[in-house]
């Protein structure tokens, strides 16, 4: 167990990962993410990994997955691992200020979104706590295809913020 890695962190993390209570948790707090069939593939302190299937919901008309589908499994890679720091301790609010998108490839298959920020998003949010002040992580989310290539970078910009009392 890491510095950064309280008891609070690995509940949440075991929790996100047991396939029946990820369903339950996204049915009850994401429910558009439930029913496009996102997935935490993998989770530790530092990164998440996050899927997000071609199927008939999650299509366009170009056959190929919609934006806001890729859209949304990209901010809950890096949005897991604020849950999970903020999980770990006094509450912190969490949200997005800011999105950029790169789209370089024809997103079919499954997807899969990784974020390595989660040192960066550790930090913010223990700051925050210490001064009572704002902060701002840029997290980027890299969306693969099967074979490995790059379809999809985006690029979104978390505040967080200590809650006061």
């Amino acid at each position: 167990m890491t510095t950064t890695d309280t008891p609070q962190a690995v509940a949440f993390r075991r929790t996100i990962q047991n396939p029946t209570k990820l369903r339950l948790f996204m049915l009850r707090s994401l429910p558009m993410a439930y029913l496009a069939g996102l997935r935490v593939k993998e989770m530790t302190p530092e990164h998440a990994v996050i899927t997000v299937p071609f199927k008939y919901l999650t299509k366009n008309p170009f056959r190929s997955i919609y934006f806001a589908c890729l859209a949304m499994a990209a901010e809950l890679a890096s949005g897991v691992l604020s849950m999970m720091y903020v999980s770990s301790g006094s509450p912190v609010s969490m949200l997005v200020v800011k999105m950029e998108a790169e789209f370089s490839k024809k997103a079919v298959g499954l997807i899969s979104f990784t974020s390595s920020d989660g040192a960066a998003i550790g930090q913010a949010i223990a700051e925050s706590r210490a001064t009572g002040e704002g902060r701002t992580v840029v997290c980027t989310s890299t969306g693969t295809d099967e074979a490995g290539d790059v379809v999809a970078v985006f690029r979104i910009t978390w505040s967080y913020r200590a809650k006061k009392g």
